[in-house]
């Protein structure tokens, strides 16, 4: 039986990033790398394998059918990222079923409602900019056009990358047919928090409450490119100093409501030259809060606050939503369900997004975190320890079980599904 740390370990050199962590934005080549190397270990399994016209790949264990339980994450990362942000889901679900068809259970005994693995492109939004991208698209969260649309840094299109990945953009968008297969949807992800790791001798696995309301933002700052050397300070309009009042005025905006979270993660200046006046920023922001009222304030007040320093400064502010996710409170019952099928686990909520919250509008979905005792995550320094690992596929394979994914097989089941 492969372990999740084996697993982990056979992709451990895919997409490094020589700047530290890994960067595997989606369809890249180290993102295609990982679709296949998940493609080729559901195939020993013997699992029945497609990939759907969003992205989205399916691997069913046993038949195919509607109100499976489901379970599964994402491969692409964050530019920089840990190891374990998407791929111990996706890892810990094989391993699951390696740890399921060991105890002589199969999704096609009678009594079992079916079981599949599905790993989710673009939950990120690390290439395209809109998080969860997959599970939008899968439920209609999003308009095709808009997703098609979408560009990276480099300028290419969601539909151009699409393509170049074998897709046909042309059929992307809402998908009913594959969303009822989902009964019951279940992500297992590494906890990207303090929660478990700040509790010493504490369990190992959580069960989330909730995730937090979140959106990301684009502001665009114009101002007037000049030369660095030839033009006095006086007669500028720089949009860097308009950015630099920005980033200040989102950090006290956050300090000043409790609970929030704002950031600035990235910033693009136009042109870029190290000897010229920029003539337009580019920079992105990062709101967190439970309350999504909250969360509107203060993106608000962080807009007037921007708009009045491009005003002193003599530049034009633009403020652009590109998405936007209200606080989602898991599924009652199947929250309690895997709190007595995991007893002695803890209740936590999460302030990260996940594909789980986008799918948590249309079916039951829970999630499950296995214990990170860095406490930081989306850097190198992301941690799962290989027993915590394994501790994560145990009770990710209970969870399966005490769904009804599964049943007695009664005769020895072997690796065939």
């Amino acid at each position: 039986m492969t372990s999740v740390a084996h697993l982990l370990a056979d992709i451990a050199d895919i997409g490094r990033d020589p700047r530290g962590g890994y960067s595997r934005p989606v369809y890249s080549i180290a993102e295609l790398d990982l679709r296949a190397w998940f493609v080729g270990e559901a195939t020993s399994r013997g699992l029945d394998v497609t990939t759907d016209r969003n992205g989205i790949i399916w691997a069913w264990w046993g038949r195919p059918r509607d109100g499976a339980v489901v379970t599964g994450s994402h491969l692409d990362s964050v530019p920089g990222g840990g190891a374990f942000d998407g791929p111990l889901g996706v890892a810990s679900a094989l391993d699951a079923i390696d740890v399921l068809r060991a105890r002589g259970l199969s999704p096609d005994a009678p009594g079992a409602r079916g079981l599949a693995v599905a790993v989710f492109p673009e939950e990120e939004g690390s290439r395209f900019g809109v998080a969860c991208l997959g599970s939008r698209l899968l439920t209609g969260a999003i308009d095709p056009d808009r997703a098609r649309n979408l560009t990276d840094t480099d300028g290419v299109t969601f539909a151009e990358a699409s393509t170049a990945a074998g897709l046909d953009p042309a059929h992307v968008g809402r998908d009913p047919e594959a969303l009822a297969r989902i009964g019951t949807f279940l992500e297992l992800h590494v906890e990207q928090g303090r929660g478990l790791g700040a509790i010493p001798d504490g369990p190992a696995i959580a069960v989330a409450t909730s995730i937090l309301g979140h959106g990301r933002w684009r502001l665009t700052i114009r101002g007037q490119g000049n030369h660095a050397g030839a033009t006095l300070m006086a007669d500028r309009h720089d949009p860097m100093v308009t950015a630099a009042r920005v980033i200040l005025a989102v950090r006290e905006a956050a300090a000043a409501q409790p609970d929030a979270r704002a950031t600035v993660g990235r910033i693009v200046p136009v042109p870029g030259g190290t000897n010229v006046i920029a003539s337009r920023v580019d920079m992105w922001l990062d709101v967190r809060h439970p309350d999504d009222d909250v969360t509107a304030a203060t993106v608000t007040r962080i807009s007037e606050a921007a708009r009045a320093a491009g005003a002193a400064e003599g530049c034009e502010v633009d403020v652009v939503e590109e998405s936007l996710s209200p606080t989602t409170h898991m599924d009652p019952a199947l929250r309690r369900r895997l709190s007595d099928l995991l007893p002695g686990t803890e209740q936590l909520a999460t302030g990260a997004g996940h594909d789980a919250g986008v799918l948590a509008a249309h079916v039951p979905s829970g999630m499950l975190f296995v214990r990170n005792p860095s406490g930081i995550s989306h850097a190198p320094e992301e941690y799962v320890s290989d027993d915590d690992a394994a501790r994560g596929t145990l009770a990710l394979a209970d969870a399966l079980a005490g769904l009804g994914g599964v049943a007695l097989a009664g005769a020895a089941n072997g690796r065939d599904a």
